[in-house]
């Protein structure tokens, strides 16, 4: 199967979009570790409408006016990882998930080592959205794109990491008094 990419720039740094086929296979960072995302031999190709797609609404989702996205994807991984990533898809936007959370999620709260192994080689980042992930007591964890970037992508979609880092938490407290101000007639649980 070919590989086409397209390179973009954003504000988390410079994205290659990889298509296979007419569906998007990988969304790699500029610094990515070499290895974590296991492709083929890669052509550019600029008009590739998927990558044209997925470039479009990456720019409407940075610019704060998409809240999904709904190009074709094609996850190339063991069926574990598969399991995981489709896990990813059901995070609502502005909301997180912990490694835990997604393992009681796929029938199995021993596998939080493995779900975060599948987090750690997810290919569609943003997409699949693994900068939604935090850990257990809302600490921010590693990520592919570096911190600064789930930092970043956390804020655009109105998760305060009030500049955190590995092992801070985010007080879910902050998370509903900043909705608050965006939308005084929301209600709050906490």
């Amino acid at each position: 199967m070919d590989y086409a990419y397209k390179l973009i720039d954003s504000p988390v740094g410079q994205l290659t979009l990889v298509a296979r086929g007419d569906k998007l296979a990988a969304i790699l960072w500029e610094n990515d570790r070499a290895g974590r995302v296991r492709l083929g031999e890669m052509t550019p190709d600029e008009q590739r409408p998927v990558l044209l797609a997925a470039a479009g609404q990456l720019e409407e989702y940075f610019a704060g006016k998409r809240t999904g996205f709904d190009v074709p994807l094609s996850f190339d991984g063991t069926d574990f990882q598969k399991q995981v990533w489709a896990a990813l898809l059901t995070i609502p936007y502005g909301q997180t998930r912990t490694y835990l959370q997604i393992a009681r999620q796929l029938g199995n709260e021993k596998a939080v080592r493995a779900v975060g192994a599948a987090n750690g080689r997810n290919p569609i980042s943003i997409i699949a959205p693994c900068h939604r992930v935090i850990g257990a007591g809302g600490e921010l964890t590693g990520f592919a794109g570096g911190l600064h970037a789930k930092k970043l992508l956390l804020a655009i979609e109105g998760i305060s990491t009030e500049g955190r880092d590995a092992g801070d938490t985010i007080d879910p407290r902050r998370k509903a008094q900043h909705r608050r101000r965006e939308d005084p007639n929301q209600l709050s649980l906490l």
